[in-house]
């Protein structure tokens, strides 16, 4: 390799820092070029560092690899923003390739670092003027040196602003792939994304680093939270549900707050504790910004007041929520997660439907729950979710029952029938208890057509699961 071809033909681990294996060597000669020994002469790491990339054509990224630092670090060294100290300097050379005879020899361990440069004075004379200000510059020198000891320390596994886009990026991914995408294949990506934001949360890093990784985290474990609840396991939803909630406190992000009071709401919905439902979603309201958390929140409380019976607080919720539509949304870094971190139109419409369905309302239900299938075949097919739309299905299935349409409800039940095990989410399953309890009133026994219908929901089977998700690392 020439001294201007770049290491592209291996795989670097940039993100972390790491060496990468068979790595090529910087060329030998590189090490006798005068600005090169110049620089290890003087210990002036910045001009080191650019000298190494100038006459390798090396990149950063190369370089840093080749240390065994991160991109963002070699960067601070050589635009002189931070120095390196003698623990860490031969080491970081040799790494590098220098030859051992260039490598530093460093002060004294033994020696303190206020007396490494303390002149000598005579038996029995006094210290002149020049003594007194070689003292002051060796207290100062050894002042900063031991100060950038300790950053280096603090700062060692510091996450670089690319790690924090590299992370925040496959959560916006998967928060997309998670609403038209089977549920258990997801586990494993969601799982490990969450665990390299805990390895990073484990070592030193800055105030602002650790509230940006707090609100990765607490995004990634509210995402385990959402397909947890939906494969059935409330104990491993809940769980991820309370490390979301802590996050969220931790990163001071009112975002992130609202949309998992929100999402406590929904589980509440979804389980015998409706009333507690209705209470997560006031608190949640108080919190929501304009947007799409706002928009949810009142649709969440328009439904779960259909489920209990309650027609007047099921109506201001949904009036509640067409003024939320109304309003200039405030867009932050968790709406622009996307996927199931938002409330698209179709969504919305979903939603109306099964609040009138539960109403009774079966003509506005239809008419909702039609909308929203239509906006989600006409929508991008990364914003398609199987789950909302069979669920809008069987609002329409509950519509045509109510007119006695026993042929075409037949037809879209047989589309859920169709419907791949794994698409089969938890709420599928209560969805289709709905029907099958209308197919087994005492008058619709004896109509053929119905009883075959019962027989097709009866015997349906959804997403089970009783374990909790387990970390893959």
């Amino acid at each position: 390799m020439t001294h201007t071809q770049q290491p592209q033909d291996r795989q670097l681990d940039t993100e972390r820092g790491q060496p990468p294996q068979n790595a090529p060597a910087l060329p030998s000669d590189i090490w006798a070029r005068p600005d090169v020994r110049e620089a290890l002469t003087a210990t002036d790491f910045s001009a080191l560092c650019r000298a190494l990339r100038q006459h390798s054509g090396w990149r950063q990224q190369d370089l840093a690899a080749l240390a065994g630092v991160r991109q963002a670090y070699w960067s601070q060294l050589e635009h002189g923003r931070r120095g390196m100290p003698w623990a860490k300097a031969a080491g970081f050379l040799r790494t590098l390739g220098a030859p051992t005879a260039l490598l530093p020899a460093g002060p004294n361990p033994r020696t303190p670092a206020a007396n490494r440069h303390r002149p000598q004075r005579c038996p029995g004379g006094s210290a002149t003027a020049a003594d007194s200000r070689t003292s002051l510059s060796a207290l100062s020198a050894a002042g900063a040196d031991s100060s950038l000891q300790f950053i280096e320390l603090i700062t060692s596994s510091a996450v670089d602003s690319d790690e924090l886009e590299y992370l925040s990026l496959q959560l916006s991914r998967l928060a997309t792939a998670y609403v038209h995408t089977p549920l258990l294949p997801l586990f494993e990506d969601l799982i490990k994304v969450r665990d390299r934001i805990f390895d990073h949360l484990r070592h030193h890093q800055g105030p602002a680093q650790t509230r940006v990784l707090y609100r990765l985290a607490g995004t990634a474990c509210l995402l385990l939270a959402h397909a947890s609840q939906n494969i059935g396991d409330e104990h491993s939803a809940l769980g991820q549900l309370r490390t979301a909630k802590t996050f969220a406190e931790q990163a001071d992000h009112t975002g992130l707050r609202a949309w998992t009071r929100g999402t406590y709401a929904l589980f509440a919905e979804w389980s015998p504790r409706r009333r507690q439902a209705l209470a997560f979603a006031e608190e949640a309201a108080r919190l929501a910004p304009p947007g799409d958390s706002r928009i949810r929140i009142a649709a969440i409380a328009a439904r779960t007041a259909a489920r209990l019976g309650d027609r007047d607080r099921a109506l201001a919720a949904l009036t509640a929520m067409r003024a939320a539509q109304a309003q200039t949304p405030v867009e932050d870094e968790l709406s622009e997660t996307g996927g199931i971190l938002t409330f698209p139109r179709a969504k919305q419409d979903y939603y109306t439907g099964t609040v009138y369905s539960l109403l009774g309302d079966h003509s506005r239900a239809e008419y909702h729950a039609t909308r929203a299938l239509q906006q989600y075949a006409a929508g991008p097919a990364e914003e398609r979710s199987y789950g909302d739309e069979s669920l809008a299905l069987t609002d329409i299935i509950t519509a045509r029952l109510a007119h006695a349409d026993f042929t075409s409800a037949g037809r879209l039940l047989q589309q859920l029938v169709d419907l791949p095990a794994a698409l089969r989410i938890r709420q599928l399953g209560t969805g289709l208890h709905r029907i099958h309890s209308i197919l087994s009133q005492p008058q619709l026994r004896t109509t053929p057509a119905a009883r075959h219908l019962a027989e097709l929901t009866h015997a349906y089977k959804v997403i089970e699961s009783a374990d909790p998700v387990p970390s893959v690392r």
